[in-house]
């Protein structure tokens, strides 16, 4: 069987590189029972080949996917295929793949659906399962094993596990290093890391400067205590004091600023990178979407890295995980949970001091990235349009930094990246 319909959306691009099949109806006799067998999107339309196959005779309707996970999506997929299953009076089984590559994550969570639409078999979200299911074909019903659906929070952190795990061990490497600031971004990537890799493969580096806090160092100590992976602290303000050194013949007479904020994260990039080269683990990048969106994050600094757990977590969520992380026992400190968000790059720094509230930013940036709304309807949401105007500048200005950044996991309808494709280079501006 060819595959019929070709998406061209989002992360697809089947459209450019293959040619339509040509038998959408054709069916196969299977111990006397007349079959449907489809690929992914087929399934998606609901007058695809498996509706035409139906019509055709066939009885049963075998879906074979790999269909890429966001948030909720299962859900969503299950009563799509319920629909299908009513309208076409078969029983659709329908097949996901498991694991990762590159950004995108597959949830497995294959399902046998009777043709009253009713889910006789489900199987677990993000493992491998091998079953067999006795399916109706005429009006029997049936009974099989449904594994509930993980809850919100515990999807995407298995997402964020899987998508890791696979990238790194499908690209040859054992182990990781990752920057531990004492702060809710580091320590979330962290310990997905150690659940997906086991704590013997995660390196944490602490790498204070003279405007790192005592507990910052102190949280990322406990938190690589409380994972039990293997924890250095590598000071780095002698190696800035340097930089600034051989930078005063021309910075002399100018005030401290982003440059010498940014030199401090490029010297914590240098850092986890000699340890990279010198020892083998991949770096992982720390920073999450609503950084990425806001280009509050420094390149060749704090976004160095092979992959980016984060990099499709908006803030919020990422405070959500941690939360659920935590739900059995403290894993991630409390202090790194509770305290103002901070880059420490400057005395007293917070990052409420160049982005709008998480909450605010998070709720606008969805609206604006993953929903496509425009400025004028996101003001209509009664939200304040200078705030909007300045968010969405931020966006538009900063896809020359998300296009240098690490491939990280996709759990959103629309990620940084394949999902959305912007020029670098656009002449366009927000009216005043």
């Amino acid at each position: 069987y060819h595959k019929v319909l070709l998406p061209n959306f989002g992360v697809f691009d089947e459209d450019r590189y293959f040619v339509v099949g040509s038998e959408p109806g054709r069916t196969w006799e299977v111990a006397g029972v007349e079959v449907g067998v489809s690929v992914c999107e087929d399934i998606w339309t609901a007058d695809g080949p498996p509706r035409q196959q139906a019509a055709a005779g066939a009885r049963v309707l075998l879906n074979i996917n790999a269909s890429p996970f966001h948030r909720a999506k299962a859900a969503e997929r299950e009563e799509m295929l319920s629909e299908r299953a009513r309208a076409s009076r078969a029983t659709v089984a329908y097949l996901n793949l498991v694991g990762g590559q590159d950004e995108l994550v597959f949830d497995g969570a294959s399902v046998v659906i009777d043709p009253a639409g009713a889910v006789i078999h489900r199987s677990p979200q993000f493992q491998e399962d091998l079953f067999m299911v006795e399916v109706p074909v005429g009006e029997h019903s049936a009974a099989g094993e449904t594994t509930p659906l993980l809850d919100p929070a515990e999807e995407v952190y298995r997402a964020l596990q899987v998508g890791l795990r696979d990238y790194v061990g499908k690209n040859g490497f054992s182990q990781v290093v990752v920057g531990l600031s004492g702060g809710i971004d580091s320590a979330l990537t962290a310990t997905v890391a150690t659940d997906a890799l086991g704590p013997d493969a995660v390196w944490g580096v602490s790498m204070p400067s003279r405007y790192s806090s005592q507990h910052s160092v102190d949280d990322a100590r406990q938190l690589a205590k409380n994972l039990g992976i293997k924890f250095d602290v590598i000071p780095m303000d002698a190696v800035f004091a340097q930089y600034l050194k051989a930078l005063d013949p021309v910075f002399s007479g100018t005030e401290p600023g982003v440059a010498e904020e940014n030199l401090q994260a490029r010297t914590r990039g240098a850092i986890l990178m000699a340890i990279s080269n010198k020892f083998g683990p991949m770096v992982i990048a720390t920073g999450n979407k609503s950084e990425m969106a806001a280009g509050y994050a420094t390149l060749y600094g704090d976004m160095v890295g092979g992959y980016s757990v984060l990099k499709d977590v908006f803030k919020t969520s990422v405070y959500e995980l941690a939360r659920w992380r935590n739900k059995d026992g403290e894993v991630i400190p409390q202090n790194s949970i509770d305290k103002p968000p901070s880059a420490e790059l400057r005395p007293d720094q917070l990052d409420s001091d160049s982005l709008p509230p998480y909450e605010l930013l998070d709720a606008i940036l969805e609206r604006y990235i993953e929903d496509d709304a425009s400025v004028a309807d996101i003001v209509a949401d009664g939200y304040d349009e200078s705030v909007v105007k300045r968010i969405a500048l931020m966006v538009d200005r900063n896809e020359y930094k998300r296009r240098q950044a690490a491939p990280g996991v996709k759990v959103t309808t629309k990620a940084f990246g394949k999902d959305r494709r912007l020029p670098i280079t656009n002449a366009y501006k927000l009216p005043d």
